[in-house]
């Protein structure tokens, strides 16, 4: 308690002395009248506006986050420097002198200047007192009165998962290797003085190699008929989006009510920053549930647990401007070099990527060490900073590399929170995807999918082509925050008129085609009798890797250049242009061609083996979402105090089976016993 009030002294006391020298620097803010004050008089009267200020922020603050919790995130970020500003003006205002006075616009400046100095002195403060530094973090957490763990419950170990969107195995094991991320390393053993504690493991995506496939067989044990990021159903006339709100609710719903159950974090779980809740209750930034209304979506609640401290809320406002800048510099810097491949990325995209990087990071971090505090079971969090960045700037980019140091830096946070957590954690760190790089498509060919189709198909193609704006999760993120509907600039959500006419989707460098007058699943039989030159047309093109559709003679059929069609069962024998795509490749092409939903033409872009790159239908220039280098090979990282994820000599292959490991890993250790429903994909056995 002592060190408590000494603390607060020594945080008054700087906050004073940083109230004197902005009121000498800046000449709208003064604390003295016009005639001249002592010198005590003007410390007096710094003194008590410091203090007046802190108080006002402690409680204030928290009280007005709370009341703005109904305006979108990213607005209420905005307010922040107003709302501190306000506070200063409030607090002057209280001063009995009434001799001091700032500016609006001046007391904005200060505010935000005394918030950054208070907080790093109390931190500074706080380091070598752990009550004191597990206190300030602890207020991060939204846990309420009269949640408290049973007794006896914190005695076995709770587990965080990490997932690292859209890294790569042999990006992390490059990034280590260079230094970028020195915690991940001393967690393998490398480095100076490091430890070794966990293993590291690749493990191979689905044909549908993105976050929405991935997470939702992760969390939900099932990702059955999801054949794409996005696709279009003919039973509904819907398009169904991965990161559209209502879309992520559905497809929760469907894998839920096939696996009979809740999901991996149904016992005292978390959900932070993910397309899907898993069951949990605790839940911020969940996509699934953000199209919700009412006191039971609980979703945003992550927002005030971070922005209720004035200090972090000034922090992540000024690390979202730099970002900002720093987007619009490297941008501007690849235009000047005539880098290639290159996309575009002006507009608001500068603002999307600091969203991701900056405050959905600070936010999911801060809640993670909140559930770290409250003693929760089980914590899942996504951290999509590197996928939004990698698209736009290359999966190894100067830009991309920066973003792996600065997530490398919140998992050495959250390894120092754990040593201070009521129990110990277990911290396990995976990715759901990797990405695959490459020029789009559109850049190397001129034309994008759509109009490739359009010419096969015999209908009219416009003289410009019309290119596919990317479907990275950050932009639905940030649409969710804005509390806008999630519907991509450009994208059909309804059949085109006239209905003959075919729906075409891009998901990286997988395109799907539809036919949406047609209420099956098309055959090539029939595709050739209405569009002769079509299948002929996407198969040989040089940008093309091989097409799947449904044969009425041979069921599925695989077709190539040269003429090549290989039926699925005779892939194993005869992998046809399937050979470069290598190991599983056969099998994921099969297991798609299997869903109900799974489209007329299935369309995978050409690969080259040799050096990994891929032909985005999207304007990325790191992609995934279909078969082809890096973006099938993602990672899982376990401590070693856990079983292995698999036997020695095994893969491991498709989300589903991650699903069933980390299931494993939570009831290893007498931790939280999750129950198993009753279908198929919840056994513990390794596929055939």
């Amino acid at each position: 308690m002592g060190s408590a009030v000494w603390r607060s002294v020594a945080v008054w006391a700087v906050s004073t002395v940083t109230m004197l020298a902005l009121a000498g620097i800046l000449p709208d803010f003064r604390l003295q009248s016009t005639d001249g004050d002592s010198a005590t008089s003007i410390a007096v009267t710094a003194a008590l506006g410091a203090g007046a200020f802190g108080v006002l922020s402690s409680v204030v603050w928290p009280l007005l986050v709370r009341a703005l919790l109904l305006v979108p995130a990213l607005v209420l970020g905005v307010l922040v420097f107003f709302l501190n500003g306000s506070l200063l003006i409030l607090a002057l205002r209280l001063d009995p002198s009434g001799q001091s006075e700032a500016a609006p616009e001046t007391a904005v400046v200060v505010a935000a200047v005394m918030s950054a100095v208070a907080s790093a002195t109390g931190g500074a403060l706080a380091v070598r007192d752990d009550d004191a530094y597990r206190r300030r973090l602890y207020r991060l957490s939204d846990r309420r009165r009269g949640q408290a763990p049973p007794p006896g419950a914190l005695s076995a170990p709770g587990t965080v998962f990490l997932q690292l969107d859209g890294v790569g195995h042999d990006v992390l094991v490059d990034a280590i290797g260079r230094g970028l991320m020195p915690t991940v390393a001393a967690w393998l053993g490398e480095g100076p003085g490091a430890r070794t504690t966990h293993r590291l493991a690749p493990w191979r995506t689905d044909w549908s190699s993105q976050t929405g496939a991935s997470q939702l067989g992760i969390l939900h044990g099932s990702n059955h008929d999801i054949p794409a990021f996005r696709w279009y159903e003919k039973d509904t006339r819907e398009i169904v989006v991965c990161n559209r709100p209502t879309s992520a609710a559905e497809l929760q719903r469907r894998a839920i009510e096939r696996t009979g159950d809740g999901g991996l974090l149904t016992v005292d779980g978390a959900s932070r920053g993910n397309l899907f809740s898993g069951g949990a209750e605790q839940l911020a930034l969940v996509l699934s549930v953000a199209a919700r209304r009412g006191r039971e979506n609980r979703s945003r609640a992550g927002y005030f647990a971070y922005f209720s401290d004035p200090a972090n809320a000034v922090r992540t406002a000024l690390s979202f401007v730099a970002d900002v800048g720093r987007e619009i510099g490297e941008s501007t810097r690849t235009r000047l070099r005539k880098q290639r491949p290159r996309v575009g990325r002006g507009g608001l995209y500068p603002f999307i990527r600091a969203f991701a990087t900056v405050i959905e990071r600070d936010v999911v971090v801060a809640a993670v060490i909140g559930d770290m505090f409250a003693g929760r079971a089980s914590v899942y969090a996504d951290l999509v900073a590197y996928d939004e960045v990698a698209h736009h700037s290359g999966p190894r980019s100067r830009d991309a590399e920066k973003v792996l140091q600065r997530l490398d830096r919140s998992l050495a946070l959250i390894e120092q929170v754990a040593e201070h957590a009521p129990r110990a954690y277990r911290v396990v760190l995976l990715s759901d995807h990797g990405q695959s790089p490459g020029e789009t498509f559109h850049a190397r060919y001129g034309l994008g999918l759509g109009e490739l189709v359009r010419a096969g198909c015999g209908l009219p193609v416009p003289r410009k082509a019309r290119r596919t704006h990317s479907g990275a999760e950050a932009r639905a993120a940030v649409r969710a925050a804005l509390r806008r509907p999630v519907e991509e600039g450009g994208e059909q959500f309804l059949p085109p008129l006239p209905p003959s006419e075919p729906i075409v989707l891009a998901s990286g460098n997988l395109g799907l085609v539809s036919f949406p007058d047609v209420p099956h699943r098309m055959s090539r039989e029939e595709i050739d009798a209405r569009h002769p030159a079509l299948l002929t047309t996407l198969a040989n093109h040089p940008g093309i890797g091989f097409v799947l559709v449904r044969s009425e003679e041979h069921g599925g059929l695989v077709l190539g250049a040269h003429g090549a069609e290989i039926p699925l069962d005779e892939l194993d024998d005869d992998p046809g242009p399937l050979a470069d795509f290598g190991p599983g490749a056969a099998d994921a092409v099969r297991r798609t061609h299997s869903f109900p939903h799974v489209a007329d033409v299935m369309v995978n872009s050409w690969y080259d083996p040799e050096d990994g790159e891929v032909l985005a239908f999207e304007e990325q220039i790191g992609s995934h979402g279909g078969l082809g280098g890096a973006q099938g090979r993602p990672f899982l990282m376990s401590p070693l105090t856990l079983s292995p994820p698999v036997g020695a000599g095994e893969e491991l292959v498709g989300a589903e089976q991650v699903h069933r490991v980390l299931r494993r890993w939570l009831r290893e250790d007498d931790g939280p016993q999750v129950p198993v429903g009753d279908g198929a994909a919840l056994n513990d056995q390794h596929p055939a």
